[in-house]
């Protein structure tokens, strides 16, 4: 009877810590920009890495500022190396290896820019705010 308790105390445990981090999210600062957005003079930088897809996959930038988008390759020879964004009317084949600059404008506050493969399997988003 008493490890019965005992058992069953263990799993509640074992139970409710996992309820506990799956149910925790990611606190987010507006003040903290993303890892992939550096400011240089009066424009930002935006840094994504093409290859199997796009990553980050999500980015939050800083709205009214003139942005640049830098897309890296290495070694990329699939169709995340056909890359567009409708949005701004841009399209283009990525080298292989490098990086390839794209100027946007500034963008307005809640405006989310989308970039994708020629395919639509791979996508990205850039969220101003």
């Amino acid at each position: 009877m008493r490890s019965a308790i005992i058992y069953t105390a263990i799993i509640g445990i074992i139970i409710g810590g996992a309820f506990a981090l799956l149910s925790k999210k990611p606190v987010e600062t507006p003040e903290a920009p993303a890892a992939n957005v550096f400011i240089e003079g009066d424009e930002q930088i935006i840094e994504i890495d093409a290859k199997g897809g796009y990553s980050p996959k999500r980015t939050t930038a800083r709205a009214g500022v003139p942005t640049i988008i830098k897309v890296r390759t290495n070694a990329t020879f699939d169709c995340s190396s056909a890359f567009t964004i409708p949005a701004i009317g841009y399209r283009t084949n990525l080298p292989a290896t490098g990086v390839t600059e794209i100027e946007v404008p500034a963008q307005a506050a809640g405006t989310t820019l989308k970039g994708l493969c020629s395919m639509g399997m791979y996508d990205l988003s850039i969220d101003f705010e």
